[in-house]
């Protein structure tokens, strides 16, 4: 019985046998579709960290190595070497695009740039202080209304129709989320910039003022948004997959994924990474808190370390700690927050409580100041991590729709309430 695993249920002894599949890169699963009908049982995983709920070609992580591949490509590769659009291209098509192929692909995007008019009434139903989050999944919810009525979206030309419109009106919708909550006038996109440089002329620029955006600015977006784009089965992720099982519009797939986000477990750790190194304050109280973190009895945690499934230095953060110096270099950005940074940095990344348990800074550590050092405000974090999301959001679900084999999404669970009264 090579290729398979036995289990034997030791109360009755009933044995089974299951096929492993192998994986290209990774572990391999076995498949135990078949488990509760030969042994009368579910698995139970708590969180499914321990289950394959797809198979997929898009993306592959190494947790152990630190290692992140979009459609083969090292994240170190694709950061240092290829725009935001091309990386984009390669998650959709699956391969990088030639200079015709790209020239094509971002003329197509520019002109899916522009919403309906009819989303600003949207905007304006919100009040000003209202989470970012909340107004962009009600956008994003609401341009079914507007694009693509129907449900039925089969053809390969649909596919990157519905694609492309998503991932070209994000920024904009998440450019009029900023300047609704700020009550600024709304500023239209640009069809001869570039993605990124339009996306921060739109938050930055005011009607008769053009804003002066930096090349190095734009390249510390961009490649932020690349190493946001896909990041396998996060959750996330699995709730826009989760949702696309059910045959429900692809647009309120993503905007279940934005809510998902949303949560400061995920999308929003780099707020929270902000939030604590303003509460520190200053470079003197850094040690203080170090104590803390190391100490069992408290239950302060430093934000912005370790990873649930890296358990190496994240490769994503190498990158961004290398962006990060770079802005600091050129735009001589000095502020409190960042010497904070660095102080607790540099205390653990020696400290051996640290480094014994894997406890490397994360991409939240580094986006987040450098988002701050863009002049970007806290709220507006997570929605610049929508941006860069969405096209392996989108290019999930186009995988999933694919899958001739898909079933709609129904995890078991494990009953432990009262047994029958009457």
């Amino acid at each position: 019985m090579e290729n398979t695993i036995t289990l034997t249920d030791n109360r009755t002894g009933k044995s089974a046998h299951y096929d492993i599949k192998n994986s290209t890169l990774g572990n391999g699963v076995f498949d135990i579709s078949t488990l509760n009908k030969d042994l009368g049982l579910f698995t139970y995983d708590n969180g499914y960290s321990m289950t394959a709920g797809c198979t997929s070609e898009i993306t592959y992580i190494d947790g152990d190595k630190g290692e992140l591949f979009y459609r083969g490509y090292s994240i170190e590769y694709l950061a240092q070497n290829h725009k935001y659009l091309e990386v984009c291209h390669l998650l959709l098509y699956g391969h990088l695009p030639s200079e015709e192929e790209f020239k094509k692909f971002e003329s197509d995007m520019k002109h899916k740039r522009y919403p309906n008019e009819g989303l600003k009434k949207i905007f304006e139903a919100f009040p000003n202080n209202a989470h970012p989050m909340a107004v962009l999944s009600s956008a994003v919810s609401a341009l079914s209304a507007f694009h693509y009525q129907h449900l039925n979206i089969k053809s390969e030309a649909e596919y990157v129709q519905m694609a492309q419109r998503l991932i070209a009106k994000i920024p904009t919708l998440v450019a009029y989320t900023y300047r609704h909550s700020m009550g600024y006038p709304y500023i239209y996109p640009n069809m001869d910039m570039y993605f990124t440089e339009n996306f921060l002329h739109m938050i930055r620029d005011f009607p008769g003022h053009k804003a002066n955006v930096r090349k190095v600015e734009i390249d510390a977006l961009d490649a932020i948004f690349t190493l946001h784009a896909d990041h396998e089965q996060n959750a996330s992720t699995s709730t826009v997959r989760l949702v696309c099982s059910t045959g429900a519009h692809p647009y309120a797939a993503i905007s279940a994924g934005i809510n998902a986000l949303w949560g400061r477990a995920h999308g929003g750790a780099n707020e929270s990474v902000i939030d604590q190194l303003m509460m520190i304050g200053d470079v003197s109280n850094v040690d203080s808190f170090i104590a803390r973190a190391k100490d069992p009895n408290d239950d302060f945690k430093l934000m912005g370390f370790g990873h649930r499934v890296y358990k190496n230095f994240d490769p994503r953060a190498k990158i961004l700690k290398n962006l990060r110096d770079k802005l600091q270099s050129e735009l001589g950005i000095n502020s409190k927050l960042i010497e904070v940074a660095n102080k607790i940095e540099e205390i653990a990344l020696s400290d051996e409580y640290f480094v014994k348990r894997n406890l490397y800074p994360n991409i939240d550590f580094y986006s987040g100041t450098i988002l701050a050092s863009l002049n970007i405000p806290r709220s507006m974090f997570t929605p610049i991590f929508v941006i860069g999301r969405t096209v392996g959001w989108i290019t999930q679900w186009i995988e999933q729709k694919r899958d001739t084999t898909n079933k709609i999404v129904r995890p078991r669970q494990r009953y432990v309430g009262p047994s029958k009264i009457i």
